[in-house]
This record gives structure tokens, sequence and C-alpha cells, in this order.
């Protein structure tokens, strides 16, 4: 019964933790949005959000990732565009995947609170079963009134497993779907990014290929 309690008292810290973290991840994706799309100069950019690193949100991390890995091969003449690409888009990749799995965490506990609780509760109600009935071994008048106080305490334990169950499977669709949609944004501004990287890499190699040797 406490496991249960614990359970779904971890549950549901989980679920205001979760939704503040989604909350904050979906609004702060769509604000850095539309600071890019303002016309900033990227590297300006790249320097605001390179100043406070720890404190950046998932947009910020992937325009970092791939604009780092940008100016670190233009810093080493590298001509091959498709090179470049090559390396900014492994890069944004590994960041978009660390942001999924920040805003993943804690959903594998849901899901499997969600799944194991209501059978933890089933065997606490088939135990305080048969704890009642070998109880009335010693009775020598059994009445309803001696049998259903064991019985109504053995049926909380599944009432309590699916108190726990509830909300954790609830909570882990809906957090895995809003986690689903906030992925999709990550990856459709790292694609976004990528053709914006793509047009300077060839840009660049076009201006070196022109340079007299």
């Amino acid at each position: 019964m406490l496991t249960l309690v614990a359970l779904s008292v971890a549950t549901w810290v989980f679920i205001f933790e979760r939704r503040n973290v989604m909350n904050q991840a979906a609004s702060k994706l769509a604000a850095f949005e539309e600071r890019f799309w303002s016309g900033i100069d990227l590297a300006h950019l790249y320097r605001q959000v390179n100043a406070n690193p720890d404190e950046a949100n998932c947009g910020e991390s992937i325009f970092r990732a791939g604009f780092k890995e940008f100016s670190r091969m233009r810093q080493q003449n590298v001509t091959d565009a498709d090179g470049i690409m090559a390396g900014c888009q492994r890069a944004m990749r590994v960041a978009v995947s660390k942001e999924n799995d920040r805003l993943d965490s804690h959903l594998s506990f849901m899901a499997t609170v969600g799944s194991t609780s209501p059978y933890i509760g089933l065997f606490g109600t088939v135990w305080g079963i048969m704890h009642s009935f070998l109880g009335l071994a010693t009775v020598t008048q059994v009445s309803l009134s001696t049998v259903a106080p064991g019985i109504a305490e053995a049926l909380i334990a599944t009432a309590m497993g699916l108190f726990a169950a509830i909300p954790a499977v609830i909570a882990y669709n809906r957090f895995s779907a809003r986690s689903d949609k906030i992925l999709t944004g990550m990856e459709m501004f790292a694609e976004e990014f990528s053709a914006i990287l793509h047009r300077q890499a060839h840009l660049l190699a076009t201006q070196q290929v022109k340079q007299p040797s």
C-alpha cells in the first residue's frame, strides 16, 4: 500500500515538473525562431546565444551546435560544401537528440507506473482476501460483518493501484504527444537552418574557387 502511495506521489511530482518543462520548451523554441527569422545577423545571434550556453533553450542549442561547426570548418578553410554541411547536420542531430532526451526524462517512469500499479494493487487485494479467509478459521460463526471489513480493506489496494496508474497513463500519453510535437518543431528548424548554411557553404566554396592562386 505504501509503495502505491509513494508511486502516486512521485507521479504527480513528475507530472507538474514535465508540464513546466514542456511549456517552457515550446514557448522558448517559438520565441527563438521569431528572433532567428527577424533578420538578425547570424554571427551576432551566435554571440548572444553563446554568452549563456548553460541557459540555452532547445532552439538555441541546435543553432549554436550548427553555427559552431560551420564556423570551425570555415576557419579551417574547408572548401567542400557537402563536407561542411555533413558536419553541421551531424552536430545539429546530436543537439536535437540531447534536447529530446531532456524532454522525455521521467516519461519512462510514468509508463512503468501506469503498467505495473494495477498489478501491484491486484496482488495486494488477493493477499488481503486470502488473509481474511485464513482469519475465518478461528471464528466459530461466520457472518457478513466478520468478512466484510477484511475484504473492504483488501479492495483498497486495487483502488490505490488504479489511482496511481490512471494519471500516469494519461500523463504519459499527453507528454509523449507534446514531446513529439516539440521534436518535430526542432527538426523543422534544423532543416531550415541547414538550408541557410548550405547556401552559405556553396557561396564560400564558389568564392574560394574564383580567387586567383
